[in-house]
């Protein structure tokens, strides 16, 4: 797991840590999910979903992160992902779940909160409009959009991916 920000303010710790995620994007059983997992595995930044992860300054019982994302709200639904490819919207939903530890890969740390970031969290969600369009209102704008809240960090995808050398 890297640090984006080595030699930023933004990237001191202390306070709740906020983390950037990227998992493979899901999609129905099949052909379909297999084209995703390689997608994902050759770094084809396009087709990653993207999360924010929040590490607690205290954390709960079990050191346990919560996972806040922004996908369709019925992902592997082969109607959806029609409806997704041809450029409509589709309802989304906006996830907070917890994992007992931080991802080992395609994970970074981008800052901290010096609020209650859980809190920041659920009351971005709540004002958080959740018709999902690619490329107009995503998991992208989300996990930017939940950031900057969270660290005051603006357009952390952009940066991610200039490092990170990604296609």
């Amino acid at each position: 797991m890297a640090s984006v920000f080595a030699n930023s303010a933004a990237a001191t710790r202390g306070g709740d840590e906020v983390y950037v995620a990227a998992v493979p994007l899901r999609a129905t059983k099949g052909p379909a999910q297999l084209l995703m997992s390689s997608a994902y595995t050759l770094n084809v930044w396009d087709l990653q979903h993207f999360m924010v992860i929040i590490k607690p300054f205290s954390p709960p019982p079990h050191s346990q992160v919560f996972v806040c994302d922004f996908q369709p709200k019925d992902p592997e639904n082969i109607y959806t992902a029609l409806e997704v490819l041809s450029g409509r919207s589709v309802p989304g939903s906006v996830l907070v779940r917890k994992l007992t530890k931080l991802p080992r890969n395609k994970c970074w740390f981008v800052g901290s909160s010096k609020l209650d970031a859980v809190d920041v969290a659920i009351n971005f969600n709540k004002s958080w409009e959740t018709h999902l369009r690619i490329g107009q209102h995503d998991c992208r704008d989300y996990t930017n959009g939940l950031v900057e809240r969270l660290t005051g960090r603006k357009l952390v995808l952009e940066h991610i991916r200039s490092i990170a050398g990604q296609s």
